[in-house]
């Protein structure tokens, strides 16, 4: 398969720097940050202190800094959110105006291979590259991969990272040491309490609106996220997936990738 390149206008930048840099985002992020070697790619977030999610993120390790590639519409959100953990931190955060580019199935020269899953190629900050393919076609490529979007599929501060995937999707380095929202996200991981999760599902038809319930019968399962004609994501619960799932009266399979070892 021919590899296909992208710009993603929902993703912006912001560029974090100074001698502080790394320990103030590795205090904050589920992520580490300051073993991030320059010119490496990790995926993580910013929760809560409750520990939901408020902002999934991608980390490159620079000389100088760190770059955070963030939902676009949540940039300034997130740099009010940092600038009020900054305190006396000898750090400078700011809105960085590069582009960020995709590419898949394979991660194409000067990308750097998604951390996510093997089947979602590679990611790349700035640069001025040629695009053969639209954000819609990686979309669709995301989702044929059964991975969660969390910009999209992650209402804001009600969801929590596992039930997302950050755990089976190399989001969440349990053995870094404190982070906010570290102590609810440890115990559904030590305790095996995840009751939900992010799962993809195949129908018939264009897709069930936002919100929409799953049904096992007539008990729910679940609500139907982002998604495509035939596709779909949905948060759904672990102990009603067995038997016949229904929306809106159109039958559904749930699919689990093979990246879950579900």
């Amino acid at each position: 398969m021919t590899t296909r390149i992208a710009r993603l206008d929902s993703r912006a930048l912001i560029r974090v720097s100074g001698p502080d840099a790394r320990p103030f985002l590795h205090n904050l992020l589920t992520q580490d940050v300051e073993t991030l070697s320059e010119g490496e790619l990790r995926f993580g977030a910013l929760l809560s202190p409750p520990g939901r999610l408020l902002f999934d993120l991608f980390l490159t390790g620079e000389a100088d800094g760190v770059l955070l590639d963030v939902a676009a519409d949540r940039r300034e959100a997130l740099l009010q959110r940092l600038s009020m953990y900054k305190l006396r931190a000898q750090v400078t955060v700011e809105a960085d105006d590069r582009a960020v580019y995709v590419s898949w199935p394979d991660v194409a020269d000067g990308f750097i291979a998604d951390p996510r899953a093997p089947d979602l190629g590679g990611r790349r900050c700035g640069g001025e590259i040629d695009t053969d393919a639209t954000e819609a076609d990686w979309q669709a490529h995301r989702l044929a991969a059964g991975v969660p979007d969390p910009a999209a599929d992650a209402p804001s501060d009600k969801t929590y990272p596992i039930e997302a995937d950050f755990d089976l999707l190399n989001g969440i380095d349990f053995a870094k040491g404190c982070f906010v929202g570290q102590e609810t996200t440890s115990r559904m991981k030590r305790r095996g309490s995840i009751k939900n999760r992010m799962l993809p599902i195949a129908f018939d038809g264009p897709p069930p609106p936002f919100g929409a319930e799953v049904l096992n019968g007539e008990l729910r399962a679940g609500e139907v996220l982002s998604g495509a004609d035939g596709a779909a994501m949905a948060l759904l619960r672990l102990d009603r997936l067995e038997g016949a799932l229904t929306v809106e009266g159109r039958p559904v399979a749930v699919r689990r990738p093979d990246w879950m070892g579900l």
